[in-house]
């Protein structure tokens, strides 16, 4: 999208956050904030209005929180890129909320100039993964004494889709991984597709969680 405009939404129920974020946004190229939120309902009424391309979400709001906003969103609006955005840092509700749908995982204290790269990179990639999310399921899969738990099955991946994994997890663009693989980039999608159909997640984020609860990865 780099000769269009894309569409922002705000949803957090500080007006001091969200005309500070404006700020620091509205004067990046090919950005437009179009609309804000203060609440759940709210969000989910305007999303039903006027879809944008991206959605910074907050997760503590009224009426309908950041966590059952997601799940709503995403039984509707499949393709909405979701950023939260957020002052909490667990890793726990880091991994729940990328399994859940989200695009991207940022607390409150990032420097704009990464928002916008996160914004730009999750219409471009789909994804943004960050220290930030990478650590926090690293984190969780050593918190847990089975990591075979969730996955009495696991599928099997050819090894092919293994080093498109492989290569998924070290946060490289689907162009860099056509390059390292030798495939085409249209190539690259269909694998990332085929690999999320077999292990029967929705997101990337599920697939590497799947992935390295299931130890494919070693």
């Amino acid at each position: 999208m780099s000769s269009e405009q894309i569409r922002v939404a705000i949803a957090d129920d500080h007006k001091i956050f969200r005309d500070g974020l404006k700020m620091a946004l509205e004067n990046r190229e090919h950005l437009s904030i179009v609309w804000e939120a203060e609440d759940g309902s709210a969000l989910m009424h305007q999303l039903r209005r006027d879809l944008p391309d991206v959605l910074l979400l907050d997760i503590r709001m009224p009426e309908i929180d950041g966590i059952n906003a997601i799940g709503l969103i995403r039984k509707e609006f499949e393709d909405l890129r979701i950023i939260v955005l957020t002052m909490f840092d667990d890793e726990e509700l880091i991994t729940k909320m990328m399994e859940m749908g989200a695009n991207a995982y940022l607390t409150k204290t990032t420097d704009p100039a990464e928002i916008y790269q996160a914004i730009t990179t999750c219409v471009k990639e789909e994804f943004y993964f960050n220290d930030l999310v990478n650590k926090a399921v690293l984190l969780k899969l050593q918190h847990k004494k089975n990591a075979r738990q969730f996955y009495p099955n696991p599928v099997k991946f050819s090894e092919k889709e293994l080093q498109v994994l492989k290569h998924i997890t070290e946060d490289k663009t689907t162009e860099e991984i056509s390059k390292e693989v030798f495939l085409s980039p249209r190539t690259v999608e269909t694998i990332r597709q085929k690999m999320k159909e077999k292990a029967g997640v929705k997101t990337i984020a599920g697939l590497v969680v799947y992935a390295l609860r299931n130890k494919l990865l070693d």
